[in-house]
């Protein structure tokens, strides 16, 4: 066909760097620790949910709302209205979407438009560039930059700050919108009060937008507290809160996500909605509401799942610290989320000459030699840096450590192995 094929909006966009390590997870025998999902089965209600749900009503095989199963929209009204301080009304308040990636999607279709800008805070999620080059905008990128810890100390993911200066000289009259991942992704910082007032106060100064991507709200660690950006004074009118029942219940393949926000911006949202995907399936909304249901029954309660699980995974965190410590690694203690990264500087001084094209950043290069031989998969933390700060940050690998015990057990089997070879 003469003609171009693809649309512009694609252009430039179609390397993902998530294939090639994907696939070499597959061609060696390796213990993945790159992908950031959980190994282990969800909660036994959540399964009886779904079991319930697929086995139930023969109704929810059916369409349902567009905009969301009645009872999950009512339930996450009540539910989220709570924490955020606001009465949410359930048709006009909350979206429910194909994952948290989908309400991402849906918000920057309905809102960027051609020559917008859109700041964004890394490391960051890789699909927040992509999403803002496909809608017509320009991303513009603030790093948190690191303080080194003390000789011999660990570092720790909230040592990674924002500049007050350079954050604010990044809005322009073009700004529309912010994106903000707390608990962040790879980092796993989680953003303090004073650092969410500083991004609110300059959101409110210039009448941007604020895109709050909060999936791992519930994994917090070391009694630090998630705050959702939108809950503080003057920014429920201007943020979307972005959810997953996938990282709130250990179900990610279920894909369903939410977003929150007052309705002169949601109408937008459901605009691209139901000219896209319509509404989504129905009996994994209604799974995702009783389990819902359950945690507002048990909420601040030792049965409550949203306090159990950050339990359990701070100490998968802190035997993956220990275990990744024991071959040079320099793991950073994440507050939240489901990863951590590491340093591996030491390597990158010792070993500066591995496999691989002469501009690819360092941290690539060794995630596939580790993949190769060691048979440990991380991901490089380059990846989630813009083009032209990729050289700065190439020297952190990302480990997921949301796994199962005899996950966690066989990478200590390799990680022995590699110690035993390091010595004379």
């Amino acid at each position: 066909m003469a003609k171009q094929l693809q649309a512009r909006r694609l252009n430039g966009i179609d390397h993902n760097p998530w294939v090639e390590f994907v696939r070499l997870s597959k061609e060696y025998d390796v213990v993945n620790l790159g992908q950031g999902f959980p190994d282990f089965s969800p909660p036994d209600f959540a399964v009886q949910a779904f079991q319930q749900a697929t086995s139930g009503d023969f109704m929810l095989n059916q369409y349902t709302m567009a905009f969301g199963y009645p009872p999950l929209t009512k339930i996450l009204a009540s539910f989220f209205g709570k924490l955020l301080g606001q009465e949410l009304d359930p048709l006009k308040n909350v979206l429910v979407t194909v994952g948290a990636y989908g309400a991402l999607f849906t918000a920057f279709q309905a809102l960027v438009d051609e020559g917008d800008e859109v700041i964004i805070i890394e490391p960051a999620f890789d699909c927040y560039e992509p999403m803002t080059l496909m809608a017509g905008g320009r991303p513009v990128f603030v790093s948190l930059r690191p303080s080194p810890a003390p000789k011999g100390q660990l570092e720790y993911s909230n040592d990674w700050q924002l500049d007050p200066t350079e954050l604010a000289s990044k809005f322009t009259p073009r700004t529309k919108a912010l994106v903000l991942n707390t608990p962040n992704n790879p980092l796993g910082k989680v953003f303090s009060k004073m650092e969410l007032e500083l991004v609110a106060d300059l959101c409110q100064q210039h009448d941007v937008l604020c895109i709050s991507d909060e999936v791992y709200q519930w994994l917090v660690y070391d009694g630090h507290q998630h705050i959702s950006i939108a809950s503080l004074p003057g920014m429920w009118e201007r943020t979307l809160t972005i959810g997953s029942a996938g990282k709130s219940f250990s179900a990610t393949g279920w894909k369903v996500g939410w977003v929150m926000g007052p309705d002169n911006i949601m109408k937008h949202l459901r605009t691209v909605h139901q000219n896209s995907v319509f509404h989504c399936p129905t009996q994994a909304q209604a799974a995702v509401a009783q389990c819902f249901e359950r945690e507002q029954q048990n909420f601040g309660q030792p049965s409550s799942y949203f306090l159990q699980l950050p339990k359990a995974m701070q100490l998968n965190r802190d035997h993956m610290i220990r275990s990744l410590q024991s071959v040079g690694l320099k793991p950073l203690v994440p507050q939240g989320s489901y990863f951590l990264i590491a340093d591996i500087s030491d390597f990158k001084t010792k070993m500066p000459n591995l496999p691989g094209a002469e501009d690819e950043p360092y941290d690539r290069r060794f995630a596939k030699w580790m993949i190769k031989n060691k048979g440990l998969v991380a991901i490089p933390v380059s990846i989630f840096f813009s083009q032209p700060h990729q050289k700065d940050f190439d020297h952190y690998i990302r480990f997921c450590f949301v796994k199962d015990e005899a996950t966690l057990q066989a990478m200590d089997e390799r990680l022995r192995k590699w110690k035993r070879e390091l010595q004379p």
